[in-house]
């Protein structure tokens, strides 16, 4: 009976093909000089298989860390998900697919804001708080950040806004309740997963809002060299991401 908890991982992810062409609009080929379209493609796989992962590694590991690992597949899979649409969004139309990135973003940074509640709830007791600031800094960067990029505020104001929830979050990271429990009680392994984190919050999120920026404040940019760079940056800030939590549970697991 064991092969039962391999089966809804398994059951879950053989359904995506299909749901990738249900939402489908593009006509014909993916066109080979298309870098854009590739990106999307190459990375839409790579989401996929980074959900298998984490699924498959979250039944290793000691129960305290399943939860971080669970999270991060989740992450993952909601990105797969939508990088099938923002794919044949933009091999389709050759539009920017803003609004799914948004969707995307929606749902998965507020997850990976919660890994940092998680992975030191694992090894040591962490206020509540800290979960709902992250949670809520998250949440205000990208409402603001929409609100601009859709036109539905003044760009500048729904730049603003974003970089206070982004700036929130950093002081929370690096200096808030969150850092110090880190400092003071984390173990080495989620001490480095914790840095490492925090440092793709820091560097790898701040291509979003210089392609704001860019996009909305500077005159414009070229979609596909942002759609490129933006796709790049998902693969650190996602699935990098989920990996340095990965490594301190196999650590701790393994311990």
């Amino acid at each position: 009976m064991s092969f039962l908890k391999y089966l809804i991982p398994a059951t879950l992810l053989a359904g995506l093909p299909a749901l990738a062409y249900a939402g489908s609009h593009a006509s014909g080929n993916l066109d080979p000089s298309d870098g854009v379209g590739i990106s999307f493609w190459i990375i839409s796989i790579a989401m996929v298989a980074a959900t298998v992962f984490f699924l498959m590694e979250s039944l290793r590991v000691k129960g305290k860390w399943r939860t971080s690992l669970v999270v991060g597949a989740l992450v993952t899979l909601v990105a797969a998900v939508h990088y099938f649409y923002m794919r044949d969004v933009w091999v389709s139309t050759g539009a920017s697919p803003t609004v799914f990135r948004y969707v995307d973003w929606i749902i998965t940074v507020p997850l990976q804001m919660i890994e940092f509640y998680l992975i030191l709830a694992a090894c040591t007791a962490i206020a509540g708080g800290v979960f709902w600031r992250l949670f809520v800094g998250s949440l205000v960067m990208l409402i603001g950040g929409y609100l601009g990029e859709a036109g539905f505020i003044n760009a500048t104001l729904g730049f603003v806004i974003g970089m206070a929830g982004w700036i929130f979050i950093l002081y929370e990271i690096f200096a808030g309740e969150a850092s110090k429990v880190n400092a003071a009680e984390a173990p080495d392994s989620v001490k480095t997963a914790y840095n490492t984190m925090k440092w793709i919050v820091t560097i790898g999120w701040a291509i979003y809002p210089i392609g704001y920026f860019m996009g909305y404040m500077a005159g414009g940019a070229d979609a596909n060299s942002l759609n490129i760079i933006y796709n790049l940056a998902d693969v650190v800030n996602k699935i990098a991401f989920c990996l340095a939590i990965w490594a301190a549970a196999v650590t701790e697991s393994d311990a």
